[in-house]
């Protein structure tokens, strides 16, 4: 993926492990070098709604830093290509806020920037909008699993 591109879900999958119903992320609306912008269309549909506050259904928390954590390990990925093939793992969060509640029919609107890298450490400033209002936040740290990687 060229800086500056969207990037779509069948794309997504290319780099992502995760499948229905833990993908939570549906599109990349941009990129560059130390930023990435995803989506992730809030439905009805979700499994999660039918015992998450059933009458007045509500994107659980957890769920929304892990649509965060992936949106970030799309960014790695395509920071780090060769590594594509290697599994990205969520080490901690930091600083995790939750401002808003988000309900089904939104569009949860995940920004993530990197503070600081090191080789296949990532640590990151997440946010995310729901209708352009901060509904969470947090700082993030992955890292690619290079133990099995050949050198030369």
């Amino acid at each position: 993926m060229e800086q500056g591109m969207t990037m779509d879900i069948s794309e997504i999958l290319r780099h992502l492990p995760h499948r229905y119903p833990f993908l939570l992320l549906d599109r990349i609306l941009e990129r560059t070098s130390d930023e990435i912008v995803g989506l992730k269309n809030v439905s009805i549909n979700e499994p999660f709604f039918q015992g998450h506050f059933p009458g007045e259904p509500i994107m659980p928390g957890v769920l929304i830093i892990e649509a965060l954590a992936q949106t970030g390990g799309v960014l790695a990925f395509t920071l780090i290509p060769h590594l594509k093939d290697h599994p990205i793992y969520f080490m901690s969060m930091d600083k995790v806020r939750f401002r808003k509640p988000v309900r089904p029919g939104d569009q949860l609107v995940m920004k993530l920037r990197i503070l600081k890298r090191r080789g296949p450490l990532f640590k990151m400033k997440g946010e995310a909008f729901v209708d352009g209002q901060l509904v969470a936040e947090a700082e993030l740290m992955a890292t690619l699993d290079i133990k099995n990687e050949k050198e030369g």
